[in-house]
């Protein structure tokens, strides 16, 4: 999933030495929560294409009301919770599997049933190809022959082939979110989605539609039908939102707060400084916040966190089961595309990215090296050999320039290289092209605006001009989300960096189906290789973790994207009295509902 900033163990959510207050839990109370500047919603409805699949739209809005059918979050670890699902764990006998409901309730009264997630699936076959965010070719809903809603309670599969259990419940039984009959609907009334997947273009459309009118979202009768522990009360298009309890939620931990509110600000530096302004005063304006990395402390090696310089606040870094990178679009017509595809290019352009320099400098030690297509943190058996010995590109523009010169490449430093000789540049590349891109990225995060300019900086000595565009986060995922040629949806963009690459949230085995096949919806950079393609479909099968090692060590030689520091997700400030905030999960879901004040 597209994320602001790129997870974490029971060591992802480090803490200042000022601990939380003691006291007596308060009933009810507001708690407000400052959003990212790169993580503002846009999109309610829990199916989402590409250009909306992020962070910002499940976990700090859609989540909050519309439960998925399994939820992930153990304390900071990204595995499987039964006990905040809406149904018993899956239960498989060969290709079948078995999927038994809890009869939770929506607002409205009814039942969450079997009805409802075939209400999901099938939308996802009638549209999921070009509007479904994590959608891939071969898998979920293709590798499924049959669905049947046996009853209210239970609903079955049918697999094309017998699976890794763990991987079709954590990536495929994970994308569905039950959706209510009171949405099975168009403009003319009343359609039957539910039972006839033909029905499922035209309700698609029209929730599609809704979804894009944003003022619409607290007066619509649709929205207000939810089964999350949050109603919708309040929102705006800066982020401005505000929740109360949903009293008919079935799950089992009940809000305690009266209301809940998030805040948007367009910059770290507005934020820090009504956070500041607000804990010198003993009433804070913001209770759950972050710490700029420019403003942070610098944390030394084997430490959590440095000494926090927030008064009446708890400091706690979040990190998410992520990866970074930002994507060369191999099908791009501003011309470039065929440089993109140069495996020597993405490779010398991946020297060129130091980052080490990124962590000890802008990010002042919070964050860790991507290897490849598999987190590094928390410590985790998915990860190879080769990925555990650290960064395979470190910063070497030594290398860069051998691969680039190697290749028939001319070097301007601080100009601009172009080809010599275009037998060596590569199939497509002509004479006398230059080395120039536009490279939009997010604005409104420090670190991520230095990590652009000094990429930049160090690409400029080569003679490779990137063009910076600071651009809001949803303008960014706009332009580099989608595969292009998947989508349907516009090729002439060059590079886009929208400040973390992905989480692993609803594909939390992270088999790369998802980011890396050929044709899959979030397959940013049209990256598509047979070898990659038949190593990936090898990690899906077995319960070995040998061919998800085989897969991670070609890949990561190939460079899909280019490949960044997986930053902090937030330096996150905590009221000292308000409980309930920590451990925070790696998938970087919002429980509002487990917080409390004290008094």
């Amino acid at each position: 999933m597209l994320t602001a900033a790129a997870c974490g163990s029971s060591g992802g959510s480090g803490s200042s030495s000022s601990g939380f207050s003691g006291g007596t839990k308060v009933e009810g109370g507001t708690a407000t929560f400052a959003l990212p500047p790169t993580a503002i919603p846009n999109y309610i409805f829990p199916f989402s294409g590409a250009a909306y699949f992020s962070v910002a739209n499940t976990q700090y809005l859609q989540y909050l009301m519309y439960r998925p059918l399994y939820w992930f979050g153990n304390g900071s670890s990204p595995t499987l919770n039964t006990a905040l699902s809406l149904a018993d764990a899956p239960v498989y006998d060969g290709d079948k599997v078995t999927i038994t409901m809890k009869g939770w309730k929506w607002s409205n009264g009814e039942t969450v049933t079997a009805q409802d997630v075939v209400f999901w699936i099938h939308m996802l076959q009638a549209v999921g190809s070009s509007d479904w965010g994590d959608f891939s070719p071969g898998y979920f809903p293709q590798n499924v022959s049959d669905v049947q809603a046996v009853s209210s309670t239970e609903l079955t599969m049918t697999m094309n082939e017998s699976y890794n259990h763990d991987w079709f419940t954590d990536n495929q039984l994970s994308q569905i979110t039950p959706m209510p009959k009171a949405w099975d609907r168009t403009a003319d009334g009343p359609s039957d989605c539910t039972g006839n997947v033909n029905d499922c273009a035209k309700v698609f459309s029209y929730l599609d539609t809704q979804s894009k009118a944003e003022t619409g979202y607290t007066s619509s009768p649709i929205w207000q039908v939810v089964d999350g522990p949050w109603k919708l009360t309040g929102f705006s298009s800066n982020g401005d939102n505000s929740f109360a309890p949903n009293p008919k939620y079935s799950g089992p931990v009940k809000p305690t707060l009266a209301q809940f509110k998030t805040v948007g600000y367009t910059t770290e530096s507005a934020e820090y400084n009504v956070l500041q302004s607000g804990s010198s005063g003993g009433s804070q304006a913001i209770n759950v916040g972050y710490l700029p990395t420019t403003d942070a402390p610098t944390k030394a090696a084997g430490t959590a966190v440095g000494t926090n310089p927030v008064g009446g606040y708890v400091l706690a870094p979040q990190y998410l089961w992520s990866i970074n990178y930002f994507p060369l679009n191999n099908a791009s017509t501003t011309g470039n595309g065929p440089v993109n595809r140069q495996l020597y290019f993405r490779q010398a352009l991946q020297y060129l990215v130091n980052q080490e320099g990124v962590i000890s400098g802008p990010l002042h030690g919070y964050g860790f090296a991507t290897v490849g297509p598999v987190p590094t943190y928390p410590a985790n058996a998915y990860l190879s050999d080769k990925g555990k010995e650290g960064d395979p590109f470190p910063y070497d523009a030594a290398k860069a320039k051998e691969l680039l010169t190697s290749h028939g490449w001319k070097i301007v430093p601080n100009g601009e290289s172009t080809c010599e000789d275009p037998a060596k540049c590569g199939d497509g590349v002509k004479e006398g092209q230059g080395l120039q891109f536009t490279l939009p990225y997010a604005s409104g995060i420090d670190w991520i605006t230095q990590t652009a300019t000094q990429l930049q900086s160090n690409a400029s000595q080569l003679g490779i001009k990137l063009n910076l565009e600071p651009k809001p986060f949803d303008q960014v995922t706009a332009i580099g989300g989608p595969n292009c040629v998947a989508t349907h949806t516009s090729c002439n963009w060059d590079m886009a960096f929208w400040g973390g690459g992905w989480t692993f949230s609803p594909d939390y085995y992270p088999t790369g189906e998802t980011l890396f096949a050929g044709g899959s919806t979030s397959n940013s950079s049209d990256f598509n290789d047979a070898h990659n393609n038949d190593l990936i479909k090898a990690t899906l099968t077995g319960n070995s973790m040998t061919p998800l090692h085989e897969w991670q060590d070609y890949l990561t030689t190939q460079i899909p994207y280019i490949w960044l520091p997986n930053g902090v997700y937030s330096l996150t400030e905590i009221a000292n009295n308000l409980h309930g905030v920590v451990p925070q999960s790696s998938t970087a879901a919002l429980t509002p509902e487990n917080w409390y004040f004290t008094k």
